[in-house]
């Protein structure tokens, strides 16, 4: 295995990691901001009252985006898996 061989593959995790975890954060991202601007317009400054929307969300994304992820990940295991074979046999 080369170097190149290597950093193609860590490329490749950490693009697979965004792609897993990009719904996710971009729901408790939208959730947090829609939570803060309720609190701005009604001025009510409870600091726990975003964690809870916040997890609810979290949760129903998960339970929404779950076959998407399991797919990517599983995608990029076989992936992995014939590189490495392909470049063991070299």
């Amino acid at each position: 295995m080369t170097p190149e061989f290597i950093i193609s593959i860590t490329q490749q995790a950490i693009q697979t990691i965004l792609w897993i975890s990009a719904p996710i954060v971009i729901v408790a991202t939208v959730v947090g901001l829609v939570v803060s601007i309720i609190q701005a317009a009604t001025q009510i400054q409870e600091m726990t009252l975003v964690f809870v929307p916040k997890m609810l969300a979290v949760f129903i994304g998960l339970a929404l985006f779950a076959s998407f992820m399991l797919d990517t990940l599983a995608r990029f295991t076989m992936t992995i898996f014939d590189l490495v074979s392909q470049a063991t046999m070299l």
